[in-house]
């Protein structure tokens, strides 16, 4: 593809030698689990988010699961509780909530932004509904002011499920900053991204934190006393350290981000073609450009031959996956129309003004007899 979708070398190029210096600081440090440049990302990244703690782990799905283990741990939760959570969201949504033995609700999203619509969320509770998971997709906060209040008014939780949205904010407060507790993901290709897999958890919430940590360790907090049957899930050293490099470069990056989604939503004219919706810029950290076409799979054979790499998040929607039959009786016809629709163009802080006139250009041939 002459425009690929995404090079994670070609953003991790920019920052070799600083890359590379971290690495080397890690080998030569001979500490690789639990040390000292996790320790100084938690605290990097917990102010960046404004919050007070983060606690590295493994990956995005872990994070949220260990959110809500730690939540049943700490007697907040209880088999069978309700999460609500939206329909139109990658199955970790789900995997997380189903893995803490937890029933996810799933809801329909807004039309206009794909997240999670408060007014939905409150017709779906009910008497074991416990927690809400708001999803900030494709890096666009959801109404989390209105989310808030909901969960507040009903006495739930309220998690976010920042996979997508590092950076993203609404009147300056980031994204993992307005829930009880946030899920983040750094696989390689994400805002802020690992070489690596590698995840945390945001939360302002003291003991939450503490349980979190130890859970993450075999559920230890004192080395071979386990005052939980835990898991292991860490972010290593080496990728704590390619982390704090990147973070250093996140707002950046972001800004670039902001500007490609700036020029494709001025110029991309098609009438099969529906742009995403934008509330205000800041709440869009743009991890993905995502369009909508009732022609879709016509509209990415034409910009593949056109030498335009698209993708799509996601084809079937969690509740349809054979693996959760129990819930293949779920109506969500506006799910799962999106996830008939949807395409996901180049997005990325390095893809250049070129690049981005090829994408547009391509766009808007799209032919009738495409």
């Amino acid at each position: 593809m002459s425009v690929p979708f995404l090079s994670a070398r070609d953003v991790n190029a920019r920052y070799a030698d600083e890359l590379k210096a971290a690495a080397a600081r890690v080998i030569d440090s001979g500490w690789y689990i639990l040390g000292e440049e996790l320790a100084a990302f938690e605290q990097e990244f917990a102010a960046y988010c404004g919050v007070r703690h983060a606690v590295g782990v493994g990956n995005g799905l872990d994070a949220l699961s260990v959110i809500l283990r730690g939540y049943r741990q700490l007697g907040m939760l209880c088999e069978g509780d309700e999460v609500i959570v939206p329909g139109n969201t990658f199955i970790a949504s789900f995997l997380a909530i189903t893995e803490n033995r937890l029933v996810p609700v799933p809801v329909e999203p807004d039309p206009a932004t794909f997240n999670l619509d408060p007014a939905r969320v409150e017709d779906a509770v009910g008497p074991r509904t416990r927690a809400i998971m708001a999803v900030h997709l494709y890096g666009q906060l959801a109404d989390m002011a209105t989310l808030s209040a909901v969960a507040r008014q009903r006495g739930l939780l309220l998690i976010e499920d920042a996979a997508q949205a590092h950076g993203a904010s609404i009147a300056g407060r980031k994204a993992g900053a307005w829930g009880d507790a946030a899920g983040f993901s750094f696989f390689p290709t994400k805002n802020l991204g690992a070489l690596g897999d590698g995840g945390a958890v945001v939360t302002d919430d003291d003991a939450l934190a503490r349980c979190i940590a130890a859970l993450r360790n075999y559920g230890s907090e004192v080395k071979y006393h386990h005052a939980y049957q835990g898991i292991n899930s860490r972010l290593d050293e080496m990728q704590a350290a390619m982390l704090r490099v990147k973070l250093k470069h996140l707002d950046e990056d972001i800004a670039r981000r902001r500007a490609v989604a700036r020029g494709y939503l001025a110029a991309v004219r098609h009438p099969d073609i529906l742009l995403p919706s934008v509330i205000d810029a800041e709440r869009h950290a743009w991890h993905l450009f995502v369009v909508r076409s009732d022609r879709r799979d016509a509209l990415q054979r034409h910009l593949h031959d056109l030498g335009v790499q698209s993708q799509i998040h996601y084809p079937v929607p969690p509740h349809l996956q054979p693996a959760y039959p129990v819930l293949h009786d779920v109506h969500l016809p506006l799910t799962e129309r999106l996830h008939r629709e949807v395409l996901s163009l180049p997005m990325g802080p390095t893809l250049d003004e070129h690049a981005m006139a090829q994408v547009i250009d391509a766009c808007n041939a799209f032919g009738a007899a495409s």
